[in-house]
């Protein structure tokens, strides 16, 4: 039995499109009842629970007539509006057979990048958990740009486990295990536990599923994988009908071991969650301060600044080679940066008023790369 999951009291689940959903579109209600039942009996037994699901784009295919899923962003996002209530309600009537309660909590990475938005997306969780609710949380995917995606549901499921400080991340699929290659042919091996990137030397990793409904794939699963064992959670990749067996501890699929102690949930958000906008370019002085010394980032110690970005956008901090350092968020808009660079804070203040008087990127909104 692997200990890591029987005492795991808060756990995160994740399970794809390709797992709900008939290869067509439209959700498989059989499905999803397997699925409600195990996760039922796990908050029964006293463990908080939250749903990261997949299937809302996949699941409004039929209703509007598309035989496969769109490429275009509006027409993506039509599908996720209708599929997302019809998704949503049939998790609702299935909890429900167990007098359970389902919150619906749909996230951009914006939602969880900003301070306030973070802090408000961690107390709606908590707050679900706490009244014995089960959270279901998707990519709000009816108003996701390209700018302020997550990309897939396996990473957005690793940083929901930080977000609400997890002790497990169960990632299920139509795959049974990490193998070595192609689970289909004969020389392709189970692997049956992670400790480092040395146990995936050598691994073929593929990608999107034959069924065509999903985003994701083995390598995102892997890539999940590392950010959430890179915060400290455990990871468990497995098919869905395991799902029982995983969650109770028996060695099926993958086990992948933490890697380390949890840094900050935000700033791990920060680093792993978002895209930069911009760049903003560091004379020496600067980047001791803020890598060495953990400082926040001035006016004076910027050389330049590339991008279109606006105050609260998440930019890289780049040293004189151009290498990224850190990644903050700023607090002015492009615009206004070239007029100060090079100049003190309080020389800004006597010059322009208290209101630049301010970091340019605050080490409370920074983290190193």
């Amino acid at each position: 039995m692997r200990e890591a999951v029987t005492a795991a009291r808060r756990v995160v689940v994740k399970i794809g499109s390709s797992s709900l959903t008939t290869a067509t579109g439209g959700l498989a209600g059989e499905r999803v009842d397997t699925l409600v039942d195990t996760l039922a009996a796990l908050a029964a037994g006293g463990r908080e629970v939250v749903l990261v699901s997949s299937g809302a784009i996949a699941a409004g295919l039929a209703p509007l007539g598309l035989s496969r899923r769109p490429r275009d962003l509006a027409s993506q996002q039509a599908a996720a509006s209708v599929g997302q209530g019809q998704l949503i309600g049939r998790y609702a009537a299935s909890f429900a057979r167990h007098q359970r309660t389902v919150g619906q909590v749909l996230l951009t990475v914006d939602d969880v990048t900003r301070r306030a938005h973070y802090r408000n997306a961690y107390r709606t969780l908590r707050k679900l958990l706490d009244l014995r609710a089960v959270p279901i949380v998707n990519e709000n995917d009816t108003v996701a740009t390209e700018e302020i995606r997550f990309g897939d549901n396996d990473r957005l499921a690793a940083l929901v486990a930080a977000l609400v400080q997890a002790d497990l991340l169960v990632l299920l699929s139509d795959v049974d295990a990490l193998w070595t290659g192609d689970p289909r042919r004969p020389d392709s091996t189970r692997i049956a536990e992670v400790r480092g990137e040395e146990d995936l030397a050598g691994v073929m990793i593929g990608g999107a599923g034959r069924a065509g409904v999903g985003t994701g794939g083995m390598a995102t699963k892997v890539e999940a994988a590392r950010i959430a064992t890179g915060f400290g959670i455990p990871v468990v990749l497995t098919a869905a009908p395991l799902a029982a067996p995983a969650l109770a501890g028996e060695e099926v699929g993958t086990f992948f071991h933490p890697q380390r102690q949890r840094p900050a949930a935000r700033l791990f958000w920060l680093a792993h969650a978002t895209s930069p906008r911009g760049r903003l370019h560091l004379d020496e002085g600067a980047v001791a301060a803020v890598v060495g010394r953990r400082k926040s980032l001035l006016p004076a110690g910027i050389t330049a600044v590339d991008g279109a970005f606006t105050a609260g956008d998440p930019v890289d901090l780049v040293d004189s080679q151009g290498a990224p350092v850190a990644r903050g968020l700023v607090n002015y808009d492009a615009v206004e940066l070239p007029g100060l660079l090079g100049r003190s804070t309080p020389e800004l203040a006597a010059a322009l008023g208290p209101a630049y008087e301010r970091e340019v990127v605050h080490r409370d909104d920074l983290v190193l790369l």
